[in-house]
């Protein structure tokens, strides 16, 4: 048991850090090739702090753990929201000013109400993933689309208006790097990122069984706390740099990402049926908590997530915990 927690600890470290440089080689070699700074931006930066929770799904998934894999992308939905966002909004109240970021939060509730729909018979088959891969295409792609026009559409305006999350995930991406110093590190990633999430997903399937866990409930707290850990760190970075865009755009972007990559995945991967808590307990939170950060930050006047917003999405984050616990 103890053996398994240190094995636990070690596994989120090695994945949070082995996340971060495959994102540093990969951002640094799409520039050095020419792609747009917003595209990347958009993509890989946006990918970054969902690329732990892809690869425990994947590694749980092909380990014939779906249930664990499910609560991974479940739970770091419910965490990303209540914990993060919450932690974050309590730091400092987050103004929703950017139009891209305005149409992301809907397209979040769009792909939650969908998700809702394939998993309400209890089961995630392959067509269920290849569903939801073409509309991660599909969004992606107007994303990318919509923030290109307004970029263009801004280039003879003032400056202060332009799209902030835009300009703020440029100057997140390295610069004057040497493609091979940045291939070393997309390598490096590559080959840490599956290691460290084989060994957590065993670690963590190893304790749920030593206390009677489900492999749902592990994937829902555990797991989902420590892929979430990344969100965390950048959302509260962001709002130490006064990057309030980038801070929520974490948030909405990586959630996104869990729901039309991590699922897809486990569904294209290893098809089958999941624990029935899932979509009746797991999935409403999910929704509910989903719906609002719509409510909050667009349906309110100034758009944004207040302190109180903050302080009742931790409250919340505290009483699902202890309801899964208990």
């Amino acid at each position: 048991m103890l053996i398994d927690l240190v094995v636990l600890i070690l596994s989120f470290v090695a994945l949070v850090w082995s996340a971060d440089r495959f994102v540093f080689g990969a951002a640094a070699i799409a520039r050095n090739l020419g792609i747009s700074p917003m595209v990347i931006g958009l993509t890989v930066i946006a990918m970054g702090s969902s690329a732990p929770e892809i690869m425990v799904s994947a590694t749980a998934s092909l380990s014939h753990r779906l249930d664990t894999a499910i609560g991974n992308a479940i739970g770091s939905n419910i965490t990303n929201i209540t914990l993060v966002l919450g932690v974050t909004a309590l730091l400092k109240p987050i103004l929703v000013a950017s139009s891209t970021l305005r149409r992301e939060i809907p397209l979040m509730l769009l792909a939650t109400v969908l998700t809702g729909f394939l998993l309400s018979d209890n089961q995630l088959s392959f067509m269920d993933g290849i569903i939801l891969i073409s509309l991660f295409i599909i969004v992606m792609a107007y994303l990318i689309w919509y923030s290109q026009r307004q970029h263009r559409h801004q280039q003879a305006m003032k400056d202060d208006a332009k799209d902030e999350m835009i300009s703020q995930y440029e100057a997140e991406i390295p610069k004057q790097v040497k493609t091979s110093y940045a291939l070393f590190w997309l390598l490096v990633g590559l080959i840490i990122l599956p290691l460290s999430a084989d060994y957590l997903v065993n670690a963590a399937s190893n304790i749920a069984r030593y206390f009677g866990i489900s492999e749902l409930v592990i994937g829902l707290t555990i797991i989902a706390i420590g892929t979430s850990l990344p969100e965390l760190a950048a959302s509260i970075a962001s709002i130490i740099k006064k990057e309030n865009d980038i801070a929520l755009g974490n948030i909405i972007g990586s959630n996104i990402f869990n729901l039309l990559v991590v699922l897809s995945v486990c569904g294209i991967l290893a098809p089958g049926k999941i624990d029935p808590a899932a979509f009746a307990r797991d999935y409403w939170w999910m929704l509910a908590t989903s719906a609002a950060v719509l409510g909050f930050s667009l349906l309110t006047r100034p758009r944004r997530i207040t302190r109180l917003a903050g302080a009742l999405f931790l409250v919340t984050f505290i009483g699902y915990q202890l309801m899964l616990f208990l």
